[in-house]
């Protein structure tokens, strides 16, 4: 079977699409509404983690083939072998987004980082076709 890869970077389209949007609503606070600027400044501070992945642009990827399945993330890099994932769940979160995590054969547990995953339903079907068991839990808190 082909093997499923997947790479992406911290400075996408939509990111910069929803600062400029944010930076306008904001500005247009302070000039339309006379916003006090401490107010405004407290808002800015939101948007920072996202402007710090525009700034550093960090590659991550994903790659799943029938023997294993890697990932990096900025400086880590990590490669498991599929005999070791007992089971792998997709949690979707209050606000939508989906975390992996892959149950292990000695019991521990492995949260995949979320910039590296591809679109859940994706991965989930490349698993399946692969024989990884997987679960799927919706809005989960934790």
């Amino acid at each position: 079977m082909q093997e499923f890869s997947y790479k992406t970077s911290g400075r996408t389209t939509r990111t910069i699409i929803v600062l400029v949007l944010v930076y306008s609503a904001l500005a247009a606070l302070l000039v339309v509404f006379d916003a006090a600027w401490w107010l405004v400044g407290g808002l800015v501070i939101f948007t920072l983690p996202a402007l710090w992945d525009i700034a550093i642009d960090r590659p991550s990827s994903l790659k799943l083939n029938d023997q294993s399945l890697g990932w990096s993330s900025g400086n880590v890099t990590q490669e498991l072998p599929l005999e070791q994932i007992v089971k792998a769940r997709f949690d979707t979160r209050l606000d939508f987004s989906v975390r992996v995590t892959l149950f292990l054969s000695s019991g521990k547990k492995l949260r995949l980082p979320y910039d590296c995953l591809p679109p859940h339903k994706t991965l989930e079907r490349a698993m399946k076709e692969r024989g990884v068991v997987t679960e799927r839990h919706h809005f989960s808190l934790l």
